[in-house]
């Protein structure tokens, strides 16, 4: 008797349609090792023949060998046996185990629901199931739970053991630069004493240059290279030196294992993050301390935690994020990162105008995030200098002791230079050596190997003539040992802080750096209504110190000062004295104009008594043979009641009617309409919302022919 005959639900149409055999193996390492598995998948076909279907009408998918059944994604083979079911092509799928087809319910009910619309047989080792038939259909629901709730088993099994390994520090993966693997549950340092000097001079050259960048161009500059063992290939386990790069330097600077601390967990998978068809996605970066497994002290370090937690700090505040002070930049501000705003609490930033020469600190987080007004703004070079007085009163007691700390911090980056270069020498004449020493082993008959061992020698012997001459270049251009003079020349410099502060040998990043050594942050709260800016330093031990700036306003009523100011002037006015020996009495008396200039001119006397109403003694104009509705600049200013630049600053940019007079003064015309349209364009707030009225605002009317 026929299997066809033992299988009644096999009908005429199953026939006619083709037989699948899926073939699947969990991992490419079941595909080695389990041949024989694999062997009784694909011997399903001839199960096929024996139930009728002709060998030409037996289809085998084994696109998904080495690949988990977990999930369709990642599958080709399955998902081209949904597609053929689908189109109805197939009468019967084979498979070993019904887990062959899917470890996951979605999937798997995925399939039994198109088999039985379709009327697609399911088979394995023990018989043949039919979707449409009620009792098949809860087996074969219950085969799909048990298979995932298998997987699931497996999984955690294996999760929990590497888990246990994990929390005793023996679970470890490839060692890291500057470490050899000893045994399957132990790192050790690398013995090479090259490898400790690199390493070493890593960590202590971040301290020194402050940022990931800075450290990529010192170890560049002075052809410093990093050691790596690769961990396969035909040179694994093998010293080599590549050249520095910065995510190489990015992950040895996070590392806790320098510290000599044990970490398990730190990239673990959000599921919501996973991308289609990419298993090793959806990964995320979790700080040290958030690791599932954290064990201090479990291998030997270079470091200690205090020193790696302090760079982790440095790392996250160098970020270019609006919540971290950001690494220090060639801009000429000196607070970049530290100045707060004392109205909303946010970082204010700096902005530069077109020239570099003068920035501003800005609070526009309101203006970015909710299209608010600005919140405030300061002129920088005001406040960089109050902070850099406060800053150097700070230094000055320990400048001498600074002075020799960095004459010392230079010897012994000399030395450790030296070092270095030193033992790269060394090494290569070690390798000279042992390319000779292989060279001479060599038989002098057997060319064919003397032949590759003498190129050998010749490259060992061209390196090491190429390491020598880059040792000579630097030594010329290294900075030589300092002499007794050049001790006695940082200590005078150390005498006068103010020249070293701004010497050209120091940096901006260099001012920085010093600022957010002694600052913890500095809050500034512009008074809108006058000129006065308060000013509060908070240093880096927890002490503040107040302080009121006086900033450039836009015209004198914004200043405090400004009733005294106009009573100062009349005193002189009355006494016939021209603008420039007013001018004279008010810087005598420490009057500031209210922009960026610190002394009156003779220029700004006559224009703020034109202002008050005190003609001055000064022809400025005649006010004779003037038209209707026709203004001079200061007439037309006071009438508007705006200062008098914004009157020239409207007709420089051809917002109103003038022409030169015979005498060559300007006549402005503006009747009444005009004078409505410039009152509302003085008032008009510059918002995004007022931008089409803004331009109505600005363009001219018509003037009436003369």
């Amino acid at each position: 008797m026929t299997e066809s005959a033992r299988s009644p639900k096999l009908k005429p149409w199953h026939v006619d349609r083709t037989a699948i055999v899926y073939v699947r193996q969990s991992t490419p390492q079941q595909v080695i090792d389990h041949q024989e598995s694999t062997a009784r998948q694909y011997a399903l076909a001839d199960r096929a023949v024996a139930l009728g279907w002709p060998r030409t009408q037996v289809v085998v998918i084994d696109d998904d060998l080495g690949k988990s059944g977990q999930s369709a994604e990642g599958r080709p083979g399955f998902q081209r046996l949904l597609a053929e079911v689908a189109l109805d092509h197939v009468g019967v799928i084979f498979g070993l185990e019904m887990s062959r087809l899917a470890r996951s319910c979605k999937d798997w009910h995925q399939l039994l629901e198109l088999c039985a619309r379709f009327q697609t047989l399911l088979a394995d080792a023990d018989g043949v199931y039919d979707p449409t038939d009620y009792n098949d259909r809860l087996l074969l629901g219950l085969t799909g739970i048990m298979s995932e709730a298998e997987l699931h088993i497996i999984k955690e099994r294996m999760h929990q053991g590497k888990l246990n390994k994990a929390r005793r520090g023996e679970l470890l993966g490839p060692a890291p630069i500057g470490y050899l693997k000893r045994g399957k549950s132990e790192f050790i340092i690398d013995a090479d004493e090259q490898v400790q000097a690199v390493v070493r001079l890593i960590f202590e050259q971040f301290d020194q240059q402050g940022t990931l960048q800075g450290l990529l161009r010192y170890l560049v500059h002075h052809q410093i290279r990093l050691p790596v063992r690769p961990h396969g290939g035909p040179n694994r386990g093998q010293l080599e030196w590549h050249r520095p790069c910065r995510e190489t330097l990015q992950n040895l600077l996070h590392h806790p294992l320098y510290a000599g601390a044990y970490r398990y967990g730190y990239r673990p998978t959000d599921p919501r993050r996973k991308q289609p068809g990419r298993p090793h996605t959806g990964r995320r970066v979790c700080a040290t301390e958030e690791c599932l497994v954290l064990i201090r002290d479990r291998f030997p370090a270079h470091i200690t935690w205090e020193r790696f937690q302090a760079n982790q700090e440095r790392l996250a505040a160098n970020r270019a994020r609006h919540e971290a002070q950001g690494a220090p930049r060639e801009g000429a501000a000196l607070l970049k990162g530290l100045i707060r705003c004392g109205r909303c609490g946010q970082r204010m930033l700096v902005h530069y105008a077109q020239s570099g020469d003068r920035y501003a600190y800005v609070c526009n987080r309101a203006v970015a995030d909710y299209a608010e007004p600005l919140c405030q703004s300061l002129s920088g070079l005001g406040l960089d200098e109050l902070v850099e007085r406060h800053i150097l009163a700070a230094v000055e007691p320990a400048a001498l002791e600074a002075s020799m700390a960095a004459v010392a911090d230079i010897e012994r980056e000399r030395a450790e230079l030296q070092r270095h270069w030193q033992l790269r020498r060394e090494r290569s004449q070690y390798e000279v050596e042992r390319a000779a020493r292989q060279y001479h082993v060599c038989e002098p008959e057997n060319r064919l190997v003397a032949r590759e061992l003498e190129r050998r020698w010749e490259e060992a012997l061209l390196e090491q003539r190429k390491l020598t001459e880059e040792f000579d270049r630097w030594q010329r251009a290294a900075p030589a040992r300092l002499s007794a003079d050049d001790g006695a020349l940082i200590r005078s410099l150390a005498a006068d802080l103010p020249a070293l502060w701004h010497a050209e040998t120091t940096t901006v990043q260099d001012r920085v750096r010093i600022a957010r050594l002694l600052l913890d942050h500095v809050e500034v709260t512009v008074d809108k209504t006058s000129e006065r800016v308060a000013i509060r330093l908070h240093w880096s031990g927890g002490a503040t110190q107040d302080h009121v700036l006086s900033r450039p306003v836009k015209c004198y009523t914004q200043m405090a000062e400004y009733p005294k100011l106009a009573a100062k002037l009349r005193a002189p006015h009355k006494e016939r004295l021209n603008a420039t020996e007013i001018a004279v009495r008010l810087n005598a008396a420490e009057f500031r104009p209210p922009k960026r200039t610190t002394r009156f001119t003779a220029a700004m006397v006559r224009r703020l008594l034109e202002r008050l109403g005190l003609p001055g003694r000064e022809r400025l104009g005649s006010q004779v043979g003037l038209g209707p509705h026709e203004w001079r600049p200061g007439t037309l200013a006071r009438h508007l009641d705006i200062p008098r630049d914004t009157i020239h600053k409207w007709r420089s940019k051809g917002w109103l009617h003038a022409y030169h007079d015979a005498d060559g003064y300007w006549v402005l015309w503006a009747d009444a309409a005009e004078i409505a349209r410039l009152r509302e364009l003085h008032a008009l707030p510059r918002t995004w919302a007022n931008k089409s009225r803004f331009k109505q605002l600005i363009k001219l009317k018509r003037r009436p022919k003369r």
